[in-house]
This record gives C-alpha cells, sequence and structure tokens, in this order.
C-alpha cells in the first residue's frame, strides 16, 4: 500500500501596510492595503543561514518571498517603507516583540545592551497634502524652478539599483546618490527621456537633491523604526539596527 504524503498547513496573519494599498495598481491584491504572511518555519531559517543568498545580497528577499502568502505579490512590488513594515510582522510572529541588540554609545564608545519592543513601532501618519491615486508626485526645484515628477521606489528598484551600484563599484565610481535620483524622478520639464533625466541629476545642484529627498521622505510611508535610548542618563532617540539577529536572535541557553 503506498504511503500517503503528508501535507501541513502552517498558520498565516493578515497585515496591514503603511501605504493603505495606496500607489498601488488596483488589480493588484496589495492595493486592499494589507498582504498575508505565513508564520517562519525551519525552512525560513534555512533561508537565513544560506551563506550564498548573503554573499549575493539577497537573502531577505529570498525570505520574505517564502512568507508571502498573498497571490501574485512578491517583496519586489512592495513599496519600500511597506517592505519595512512586513519584514517587522514576520519578525514579530517568528520570535515575539522583544529585539535585543548591542549598541555603542556615540559619545563614549561604551557597549549598552538594548531591548527594543518592536510591537510599539507606529506607522507614519501620511500627509493630508499630498495625492496619493497614483505613485507619480509632482515638485518644482525651490532654485532653479525645474519641475519634476518622481515616484516611490518599490523593491525592485532597489534590486536594480544595488545591481548598478555593484557594477559601478568593479570599476571604481562611487554614485549612490545620483543611481537612486535616477530612478526616482521619472520627468525633468515634461521630458521622460532616460538621457534627459540622467544629465538633469548628474548637474543637480546640492540643495535641490536635498530638498527632493526631504520630500520624499516627508511623503513616504513606512514604518517608524526609531526609539529612545538611554545612554547613561541622557536619552537619545536611535535607529533600530537592522543587525543579522533581528531575523536571528542567538540561541536561549
Amino acid at each position: 500500500m503506498a504511503e500517503q504524503k503528508q501535507e501541513f498547513k502552517f498558520p498565516t496573519e493578515v497585515v496591514d501596510l503603511p501605504s493603505n494599498g495606496k500607489l498601488y495598481p488596483e488589480d493588484s491584491p496589495l492595493s486592499s492595503g494589507k498582504i498575508e504572511i505565513k508564520y517562519m518555519t525551519a525552512k525560513e531559517e534555512d533561508i537565513l543561514t544560506s551563506q550564498n543568498l548573503i554573499k549575493k545580497g539577497v537573502v531577505i528577499d529570498k525570505l520574505l518571498n517564502s512568507l508571502i502568502v498573498s497571490e501574485g505579490v512578491t517583496s519586489e512590488d512592495l513599496l519600500i517603507g511597506d517592505k519595512n513594515a512586513v519584514m517587522v510582522a514576520s519578525r514579530i510572529l517568528a520570535y515575539g516583540g522583544e529585539y535585543s541588540v548591542e549598541l555603542t554609545n556615540p559619545n563614549t564608545g561604551e557597549k549598552l545592551q538594548q531591548t527594543f519592543d518592536l510591537t510599539s513601532c507606529e506607522f507614519k501618519e501620511l500627509p493630508e497634502d499630498v495625492d496619493y491615486s497614483t505613485n507619480q508626485f509632482e515638485l518644482e526645484l525651490p532654485v532653479t524652478k525645474v519641475k519634476i515628477t518622481y515616484k516611490l521606489l518599490v523593491g525592485q528598484d532597489e534590486t536594480n539599483i544595488l545591481k548598478e551600484l555593484k557594477s559601478l563599484e568593479k570599476i571604481g565610481q562611487q554614485a549612490e546618490v545620483t543611481t537612486r535620483l535616477k530612478y526616482v524622478i521619472t520627468s525633468v520639464n515634461g521630458s521622460d527621456e532616460k538621457s534627459v533625466i540622467s544629465n538633469f541629476v548628474d548637474n543637480m545642484l546640492s540643495k535641490e537633491s536635498l530638498f527632493l529627498r526631504d520630500e520624499i521622505q516627508r511623503i513616504n510611508p513606512d514604518i517608524n523604526l526609531k526609539q529612545e535610548v538611554d545612554f547613561g542618563g541622557e536619552s537619545t532617540e536611535v535607529d533600530i539596527p537592522m543587525t543579522v539577529e533581528f531575523f536571528w536572535p542567538k540561541a536561549r541557553t
């Protein structure tokens, strides 16, 4: 008699997205403002410890793609802020909300063991003066008065940017700011020609580059990953560090 193969169904959770589903196409499951993910298993722990995936810099994407249950959705479809929120939710489902990590006091160099509460990380409040009906935003730059349109990056854009940066590093070039801006900006004074955008970015005033980056930070849906830490009686707001132990905490003894 043939042995029947057992299939195990694992629990899942529906997670809210900081974007509320705005900016995604109407036919995308993400337009609901939610995503379904499953609890992490030993299979995902194998992904996290794969030295090959770590070296390639794709381990987090592989992990999230293994956890995402929503049909037709991958980490590359997610806005970066939504992707951050899914990472935090996945970690909470796997190991709980407490995240302990070693920090360094920036003033004294002293080491400090800090435990963050990931469940207290809240979504950024979206500004009311922004039209989120499409992932295209208009902006007039303050000095040159050049009118541009720009978009918020998704996981696929980040993947492409990292590939370009690695290629540039091989020939001794560092161009992270301009490479990112060439993906962000979608038109310059009505022209969406890549050559026009590239030339404009290469000659963009630093003041206007900062102005654009600040505006992106202001409107970008995201999860707040800053918390207060007490350094020797002085409270300082720090970014929660995403070390290897975020998804792979030390075994308890």
